[in-house]
């Protein structure tokens, strides 16, 4: 079990070893990826919600593999398009449109709703005190899918040293967490669900 601190060092020096941030964020989208169709073996719908940072990087790498492996994908931008180079690099890969949070048609809230399987790529690691508005009705949008709800390292509104839940956080089935578990895994279980720590090529 990390830390987020600690696990920024581990992918520092994991990064300084010759493995990029680049290749991390592919492999751990990727590894996602093959969870997920393993738990809906016949996904067909999957809505991603992707926030600015590094785990909405994560998200488009999933959409990716997901209309890959033939699935209809719909992708989210929660709060705009990425701002960290790693993601926008994965944003440039994916190679299909994404739709902003504020512009949702009704038909785009149906297929969340009613998608086989929704991913939050939405806070990840640095989340800390409360949601704020476009996250939070992310979240929302979230509750109320039918489907299964995966969780990219983190659930949205979850912090992840102390498990502490922000008001409206976002409630995984399961969660796909990178390298390692980080405390609120074991911390906050009833957000989490299934916790499975996915290998990212890592070797320190």
């Amino acid at each position: 079990m990390v830390t987020a601190e600690q696990m920024k060092d581990i992918e520092r020096r994991a990064a300084e070893g010759g493995l990029s941030y680049d290749a991390m964020m592919e492999s751990a989208g990727r590894a996602a990826a093959r969870l997920l169709f393993e738990r809906a073996p016949g996904l067909r719908t999957l809505a991603v919600l992707c926030g600015r940072g590094n785990n909405g990087g994560d998200g488009f790498v999933v959409a990716r593999e997901a209309a890959a492996r033939g699935a209809d994908v719909l992708v989210i931008l929660t709060d705009g398009e990425p701002a960290t180079e790693c993601a926008r690099h994965a944003y440039e890969r994916m190679d299909m449109p994404a739709v902003e949070l504020a512009a949702l048609s009704g038909f785009d809230r149906e297929f969340v709703r009613d998608a086989d399987a929704v991913a939050d790529a939405v806070t990840g690691t640095g989340f800390r005190g409360e949601l704020r508005e476009r996250a939070a009705a992310a979240a929302r949008l979230m509750h109320a899918a039918r489907g299964l709800v995966l969780a990219l390292d983190v659930p949205a509104g979850v912090e992840a040293d102390t498990g502490r839940a922000a008001a409206g956080a976002v409630r995984a089935e399961l969660t796909v967490t990178f390298h390692d578990e980080k405390p609120c895994h074991r911390l906050a279980p009833e957000y989490c669900g299934e916790v499975v720590a996915a290998d990212i090529g890592i070797r320190l």
